[in-house]
């Protein structure tokens, strides 16, 4: 590797170069250095920690020293502490092999990827900092917390109360400071014979005592429980439905929030910002924001179009709508649809 300045702005440079040597010839009246011989391990390991994660496993096949720094404890842990990189965008097969795929919006590039494991088809799944869980949908008490880059997973212990529920939904947050995180389970069940009254109960996980902190529960009237919810700034927000099915069809759609560290549960009376005939929620930045299918006037059950919103108190304030020409690129499709968002 020929000899360069090392300033911050040639690090990928020197990088690259140093991966592809092997395909580089050297002139014979340059000095040729080794970057063994100029580098000690803990400065090469803070250089390695700037490189996308695609960089670093390509890195690791540059020799043995290499390979073993970036598996080391210390680098993992190096690269905990730099500052955030794009995420990637993940999704799984709906069958039972074991197989995905990731987009890296550093490299733009589109991988093939591997679970680290497969136990049924049908999963719920939730995420945050790279921790990916998961709720098995025909078993709601197994879940599994994983780190798909590294392989490394974790079967939760059962919550202290098995339910058998009609709905449940799946949330995670990853404290970065402690490196712990939270698993937040709510459940819902008909009441026997009685449409509008729902059992709803919340489970905790808490990684740093490696148990489930109790459970609340409470019967709600006229709402029950589905499979939306995400955590912002250690509050739980669960998207509601009405089984009243009267009266304004604005509010076909509410919202429960659980203070977790108080252990509160509420419902508020937030009025949706338009007939919805879906809604999905996410952690923008600590920021609850919901994108949302808009339903017609006549239909609210026929999706018009697609709006996202950001929740500002206990007003929703809409951010945008998409462009209907847009819209219309989807072509004919349910009043439901997917979304996420970073």
């Amino acid at each position: 590797v020929r000899q360069r300045d090392l300033r911050p702005e040639h690090i990928y440079d020197f990088l690259d170069s140093e991966i592809q040597s092997d395909s580089e010839e050297c002139s014979a009246e340059e000095p040729v250095l080794s970057v063994d011989s100029i580098l000690p391990d803990d400065l090469l390991e803070r250089i390695l920690a700037f490189l996308p994660i695609a960089s670093v496993f390509r890195a690791g096949t540059v020799c043995k020293r290499w390979r073993s720094i970036t598996l080391s404890e210390k680098f993992l842990w190096q690269c905990s502490k730099m500052p955030a990189q794009k995420p990637w965008y993940f999704m799984f097969m709906n069958s039972e092999d074991p197989s995905g795929f990731t987009f890296d919006p550093v490299l733009k590039k589109w991988y093939n990827f591997s679970l680290p494991f497969i136990a049924t088809s049908s999963w719920a799944i939730a995420s945050s900092f790279g921790l990916v869980c998961f709720m098995d949908n025909s078993n709601r008490n197994r879940i599994y917390v994983c780190n798909p880059i590294t392989k490394d997973r974790r079967k939760l212990p059962e919550p202290l109360e098995s339910r058998v529920a009609d709905y449940s939904a799946l949330a995670i947050t990853v404290n970065k400071h402690t490196n712990t995180y939270t698993v937040v389970v709510v459940r819902s069940k008909q009441v026997p014979d009685d449409i509008l009254h729902w059992n709803l109960s919340v489970d905790v996980y808490d990684s740093s005592s490696s148990a489930w902190d109790g459970s609340v529960s409470q019967v709600l009237k006229g709402w029950r429980g589905g499979e939306e919810s995400v955590i912002c700034n250690g509050v739980l927000y669960c998207l509601i439905y009405s089984t009243a099915m009267v009266g304004n069809s604005e509010n076909r759609h509410g919202l429960l929030i659980y203070d977790i560290s108080n252990t509160l549960l509420q419902v508020l009376p937030i009025s949706m910002p338009c007939s919805l005939t879906c809604g999905r929620l996410m952690n923008l930045k600590e920021r609850l924001v919901m994108v949302g299918g808009i339903g017609r006037v006549d239909r609210p059950d026929i999706i018009k179009g697609i709006g996202i919103w950001e929740l500002d108190k206990v007003e929703w304030r809409e951010i945008s709508r998409m462009p209907h020409r847009f819209f219309q690129g989807f072509g004919e499709f349910d009043d439901v649809f997917s979304s996420s968002g970073t």
